[in-house]
This record gives structure tokens, C-alpha cells and sequence, in this order.
């Protein structure tokens, strides 16, 4: 990552299920954004396109602008769409002999316990490629039955005769101790070479047997077609000239050269939202607010987490559709809820808005490529929140005849006139949001009201001010880069490389000097790891997953503030297990032991030239560049602002539009807006009496 000479740009690219956001910042922290049309089919092709689009803006060619990047971050959604839609490898699974109907009895639970029609979840392995190995090791890692080679053998030619594109191998206790599954893994690549291997012991070296054969089989899923994307984005980027590396960015927030990410492919099965996220936290230090709600809208989807204190909050056993990931991911809570979320009508007369959508292929009807469904993007067009001539800064016109016959359709079926379907599309998606943004806070009893919304995503801006008001949110913040906030975030996060280990036992009984051992040969393991790509400094952070000895869920409580050069440094963990504890769940049980499980490790490449906001020179408030016809409950005519040309300091009040080329900012009657120093709007919300 070091020695070439003369770069200027760092670029984040961020793959969406519509559009594909790239920005390039140079080394004054200027970032420059573009934004192309997703291709679904191939995403590498947009990819490159959109690489294209922003050498033009930058006046240069697709080779000189490669040859002058010192490194590319990239978020992709091909892990989760091929997980969602149903597209991955086709699977083998060894396991333990009487084992391999683990991954249908799950954990004995279903997502809806009451519903007693419904259907279970449909594995990613049918059951006759699901075959059992004799080997057996015990829980403390001695071998009960040694790994047998002609049981090995005869699966492996069934496997063969299936003609299986993954292998996911999942022993019991593997865990604690990997020969049996690494000597699988040799047999299978001398048998199977072109077969994608994928080892729990490497994916998910932990106890609880469903939680490690779903995650391993994910991995072995998505794999594939992660790493062939991969690959051909690579080939296309070094044929077009670049040189450094590309960094893909990981669902907990960190990011990993193009080998760890496709080792570790389920890793990346929540890459996309992770960028914006890693956006927010730095955000929340420019804007001096530390209590994010991030409300990222794009085409697609609506992405939704909390920041609290500067932080976002890591989950695990987080599930994506019908299946669990439980490695650890950002928490965050994903609405089908977009620019392109159809709206229709149930056999009831209701109002519906998503979760499906109109994606980049057709899309809103109001894009002119044949979509004919109403979509959320059409009713802002019809609304004139939307300037139709001037979509994508120009470079895209949209079609306002194919949005009014599309919204015509819906209002017949609603027995209502356009102007009033396309009314009910918007604020119907606006309470979905307002939902969503409840999940996330009230339900986990947090008050929204302490936070900021931070908006961005190139949907965001017309529906954030109604969204806030309806949560009695009095703050909204949206930077200049919103439209392409996860590309701009993803050049704001390190280099990060996890590791976990099972070392369950009481705290009171267990050695303290081992545990201090433990973490030390993890830290030098995780170090190790990671400068195989990193030449830069490095930090650790560690954890535990602890519990109270009758409970069946951990907790995760950070390590970072306990001495290590203490002999024995369990008393200070156990005293912080009790602290989490009572500030997640409000008491501690100081009288009970508490259960150490899981061992944690992330070792942090840090990565000194992180994207700087300039602050914008003093100068006149900008005049309205001219007004647009809306409707809010009624039409009027109100100003719009080009928002690159607004002034720090300068104000702006509702109702008024402030747009760019790639987002369009709503503001509503009596919101005021005051322009940051980083030229970043500052929405100061009206209440909803007002």
C-alpha cells in the first residue's frame, strides 16, 4: 500500500440495487462524486462506468485519473443478493457423522412461534448433499474417533458426482481443535480443486453448532460469486491502468483487501450499509453531535442504525432473509423502503408503498426504460419536488408523462386524482421510515428525541424533514456529499481483521494468567493477519462475550480501558461484564458467577489520510437560482437553491428547495436551515403544530 509516488486520489465506490455512487477525494480533502446507473447483470460494468463519469468530472482520462489513486474502497451488494435471491453455489456439507440435520432443526424456534402454518426455512444444502463423516472429537479437544479416510473418501466422490461448486465442512468441536476439518480440506483440494472451500474452523471457530454450520454455510454460498466478481473487477481495473489495492468494506464496519473478503465472503454479506455508517461516525465529529440516527434512502432500501456517543453498536447472530450470519456486523435495521418502492393497492383499497421496487432495470416509470409501476420517485416527480430536465445534474431526463399515467392507474384504483395518490405514496413511505426509525430506537428504549437525523442516500433529502417531524425530532443534518455519503464513508474507516475464540469457563474458576495469554497470542495472530497487507500502525481492541451462569445469551463487553499489565486482569473483566450489564438491562447480579465464553481480538490498520471536509471561504448568501411549483398541501411556488452555492452561515427557510446534482433537499414550512462551515445543511425542524 506504500512506495507509489505522485497519488492523489483515494475513491469509494458503493454498489446499490439502483445506483452506483463513487467519490473521489484529492489530498486537501475536495471530494468530487459521481453517480451512474447499477448494472444488476455485471456490477463491475457500472463500476467502471461510474470510473469513467468521474474522470470526466475531473477533466482527465479513465487512465491518468487509475494511474494517480492511491486506493480504491469498495462496498458491494453481490454477497447479499445472491443470499436474498437465491442464486449462490451449489452446496455440499460434510459433517459429523448424525449431524447433518443440524441446519434444519436450527435452534427449535421459528420467526413467527404462533404461527402454526408456517412453512420452514428452505436450507441452502438439500439433504441428500448433506453427508456425514465418521470422526468425533470431544468438547475439551481430545479425539474420541479419529477422521476415517474411506468414509471421507466415498463423500467426497458423491460430492464430486453432484457436481458441487462450494464445500462447507462443519465437525462438532472443530472449535477447539481444527486437524480433522484441515485434513478434510487437503483431501478436497486435491479431489475437487475448483471447488470453493469453506471451514468453520476458519469462518467461525466458536461454540453453539447451529450459529457456526449457518455461517459456514452462507460463507461456502456466497462465496463464489463474490470472489468471481471480485476477480473481474480486479482484471478491469488493472487492464484500465490502476495499480494499488482494492479494499473492500466488511459488515462490521471495517475493511479487507480483495483475498480476506473472499476467504471470509459471508463477511460481506452487509458490506453496502456498512459504508454509510462508517460515513456517520465521522460525521458526528464534524458536526460536534454524537447521538446519530443515520437515515440513509436510496433506490432500494432505507438503512437505519444509531450512533451513540460517536459509536455505532456491533450485533451478531444478525440473520439476512431466512438465514444467520453470526459474525459480528453493524446493527443495523434495513426497510424496503426507496426512490424506486412501488406503490400499489390490496384488495381492501389500501395504500401500499414497498418493499418492492422498481430496481435500476426497468425503474421509476419516470425514467423512460420501460418500468410502468408507480414509484416513489414518480410521486416526487408529480409532486414537482423533482426538477424533470435537470435529473443527475443533466445528465439524465426524467419522463414526466410515463409518472403521471403510471400515478393516474393508482388513483383509479384509489378512486382518488393523481395529485392525491402521489400525496398518499410519499407520506406513506414517510411513515414507514418514521416506523423503521422507531425500531431502532423506541423499541430498544432509546429517545430518538436526544438525537439528529443524518440524512443522506439520493432519495433522502425530500422526505427527512416530514420523517423528523413525525418522531418529534427537532434536528436534521445533511451534508454536501449526501447523495454518495457510504462511497465518502468508506474512505473513512481502517483496515480490520477480527478474530474469536471459545474459552468457556467460570471467571472464578478460570486462570487468569491463561486468559492474559490468550489475548496476547491472539493480538500477535490478528497483528500478523493483517500486515500481510498493511505496512501502517496497528491497534488492538479487545472483548469477551460473557453471562450470568443461568443465562443462554452472552453479552459483549469492550476491554479496551482494563490493564494488561496486571497479572491477573480477570477481576477487572468481570467487573466490567457487570457494568454492561446493568447499563443494557438496568441491574448486575454482583452475587452470581459470571460465565466467560468467547475470547475477541480485532487487530486495526489505521489509515492516517482519512477524508477532510474543507471549510468553505466567507462569502455573500446565494440567491435563489430561480422557483419550482410544488405541492404541500396545496401548490405554491417556492425558491430553490443550488445547494454548492449556498454560503456558510447563510440561512435558508422553508418551504424552499435546496438541491444538487444528485439529491434534492425538501425543506417544509417554517423549517430553517443554516449552512455549516463545511457547507454541510444544519435543518432546524418546526413542530408539527406549526
Amino acid at each position: 500500500m506504500h512506495g507509489r509516488r505522485n497519488l492523489m486520489y483515494r475513491i469509494g465506490i458503493d454498489v446499490g440495487g439502483t445506483f452506483t455512487d463513487l467519490v473521489a477525494v484529492d489530498p486537501g480533502g475536495r471530494s468530487t462524486l459521481a453517480k451512474v446507473a447499477s448494472t444488476p447483470q455485471d456490477p463491475s460494468l457500472g463500476v467502471m462506468a461510474g470510473l469513467e463519469r468521474l474522470a470526466e468530472v475531473l477533466g482527465r482520462g479513465l487512465g491518468a485519473l487509475l494511474g494517480e489513486t492511491e486506493r480504491i474502497v469498495h462496498g458491494t451488494t453481490v454477497a447479499t443478493n445472491a443470499l436474498l435471491e437465491g442464486k449462490g453455489a451449489r452446496l455440499g456439507l460434510l459433517t459429523t457423522e448424525g449431524h447433518r440435520d443440524v441446519v434444519e432443526m436450527r435452534e427449535g424456534l421459528k420467526d413467527d412461534r404462533y404461527n402454526l402454518r408456517m412453512p420452514p426455512p428452505e436450507p441452502l444444502v438439500p439433504r441428500e448433499r448433506r453427508l456425514g463423516i465418521r470422526e468425533r472429537l470431544r468438547a475439551d479437544g481430545r479425539v474420541e474417533t479419529p477422521l476415517d479416510p474411506a468414509s471421507l473418501e466415498a463423500a467426497i466422490r458423491r460430492l464430486a458426482a453432484e457436481k458441487v461448486e462450494a464445500v462447507a465442512v462443519c465437525y462438532l468441536h472443530a472449535w477447539r481443535d481444527a486437524r480433522h476439518e484441515q485434513q478434510t480440506a487437503e483431501a478436497l483440494s486435491r479431489a475437487l480443486p475448483e471447488a470453493y472451500l469453506s471451514l468453520s474452523s476458519e469462518v467461525f471457530p466458536q461454540i453453539k453448532e447451529f450459529e457456526r454450520v449457518s455461517t459456514t454455510l452462507v460463507n461456502a454460498y456466497v462465496g463464489p460469486a463474490l470472489s468471481r466478481y471480485l476477480q473481474r473487477l480486479e482484471n478491469r481495473l488493472a487492464e484500465a491502468g490502476y495499480r494499488g489495492p482494492v479494499l473492500i468494506i466488511q459488515s462490521h464496519g471495517g475493511v479487507a483487501p480483495i483475498a480476506e473478503a473472499s476467504r471470509l465472503a459471508a463477511g460481506a454479506v452487509l458490506s453496502g450499509p456498512a459504508g454509510g455508517v462508517a460515513g456517520s461516525r465521522y460525521a458526528a465529529k464534524l458536526v460536534g453531535h454524537g447521538n446519530l440516527i443515520p437515515f440513509d434512502m436510496g433506490g432500494t432500501s432505507t438503512d437505519i442504525c444509531l450512533i451513540v456517543e460517536g459509536e455505532a453498536a456491533l450485533a451478531q447472530g444478525r440473520k439476512v432473509g431466512q438465514h444467520k450470519i453470526a459474525l459480528n456486523s453493524l446493527d443495523i435495521v434495513s426497510l424496503g423502503a426507496g426512490g424506486g418502492s412501488i406503490g400499489r393497492v390490496d384488495a381492501g383499497g389500501i395504500l401500499h408503498v414497498g418493499p418492492d421496487s422498481a430496481g435500476a432495470d426497468p425503474g421509476p416509470a419516470c425514467y423512460g426504460k420501460g418500468g410502468t409501476q408507480p414509484t416513489v420517485t414518480d410521486a416526487n416527480l408529480v409532486l414537482g419536488y423533482l426538477d424533470a430536465d435537470h435529473f443527475l445534474g443533466g445528465h439524465s431526463q426524467l419522463d414526466r408523462a410515463a409518472a403521471e399515467a403510471a400515478l393516474d392507474r393508482l388513483a383509479g384504483r384509489l378512486r382518488v386524482d393523481r395529485v392525491a395518490a402521489a400525496e398518499g405514496v410519499h407520506r406513506v413511505v414517510n411513515t414507514n421510515m418514521a416506523e423503521g426509525i422507531r425500531l431502532v430506537s423506541v423499541r430498544r428504549g432509546v429517545d430518538p428525541r436526544r438525537f439528529a437525523l443524518l440524512s443522506f442516500g439520493g432519495a433522502a433529502g425530500l422526505h427527512v424533514t416530514d420523517v423528523a417531524r413525525q418522531l418529534d425530532l427537532t434536528r436534521v443534518v445533511v451534508p454536501r456529499v449526501a447523495a454518495v455519503l457510504s462511497a465518502w464513508g468508506m474512505l473513512a474507516t481502517d483496515l480490520r481483521f477480527e478474530l474469536a475464540r471459545t474459552h468457556i469457563g467460570d471467571a472464578g474458576a478460570l486462570d487468569g494468567a491463561a486468559v492474559k495469554r490468550l489475548f496476547a497470542e491472539m493480538a500477535a495472530e490478528a497483528t500478523r493477519r493483517l500486515e500481510a497487507s498493511f505496512a501502517g500502525e496497528v491497534a488492538i481492541q479487545r472483548s469477551v462475550d460473557m453471562r450470568y451462569g443461568e443465562q443462554i445469551f452472552e453479552i459483549n463487553v469492550p476491554l479496551d480501558d482494563v490493564d494488561w499489565s496486571a497479572a491477573d486482569p480477570l477481576p477487572q473483566i468481570v467487573e466490567r461484564f457487570h457494568r454492561r450489564h446493568e447499563a443494557l438491562y438496568t441491574y448486575a447480579m454482583r452475587d452470581q458467577e459470571a460465565v466467560l465464553v468467547n475470547a475477541r481480538v480485532a487487530a486495526i490498520g489505521l489509515l492516517s489520510d482519512l477524508p477532510q471536509e474543507p471549510r468553505l471561504p466567507a462569502g455573500p448568501a446565494a440567491a435563489p437560482q430561480g422557483e419550482r411549483r410544488i405541492f404541500l398541501g396545496g401548490w405554491r411556488a417556492v425558491p430553490v437553491f443550488a445547494f454548492e452555492e449556498l454560503a456558510p452561515a447563510q440561512e435558508v427557510r422553508g418551504p424552499a428547495i435546496v438541491e444538487s446534482a444528485m439529491t434534492t433537499v425538501l425543506l417544509r414550512g417554517h423549517d430553517r436551515a443554516t449552512v455549516t462551515p463545511h457547507g454541510w445543511l444544519d435543518i432546524a425542524i418546526a413542530p408539527r403544530a406549526a
